[in-house]
């Protein structure tokens, strides 16, 4: 009996391989344990996934290089003359 569920799982798989690599990716990487243990204790605590953490943390670089995200991202959307803001980036 298991291992018609085995074969069906590996069938199944195989089968959807492809559509899974087009919606999703793996990143491979490794974090030094104690940095691992106090993110996943934040994480639990206030009830983040570790995609949310990833997805933040993106946002946040991100604005350190868009000026016109980061202040979209604060809320502030009145912007100076002198500063550039390509909109194509902020929309």
């Amino acid at each position: 009996m298991e291992n018609d569920r085995k074969v069906k799982d590996k069938r199944y798989e195989d089968k959807h391989k492809e559509e899974r690599k087009a919606k999703c990716m793996v990143w491979g990487t490794s974090v030094p344990r104690e940095n691992a243990e106090r993110i996943n204790e934040f994480l639990k605590k206030y009830g983040y996934t570790k995609v949310q953490l990833i997805e933040a943390g993106y946002e946040e670089l991100l604005a350190r290089h868009d000026l016109g995200f980061a202040k979209l991202k604060d809320g502030y959307d009145d912007f100076f003359g002198f500063e550039e803001v390509d909109k194509k980036k902020t929309e």
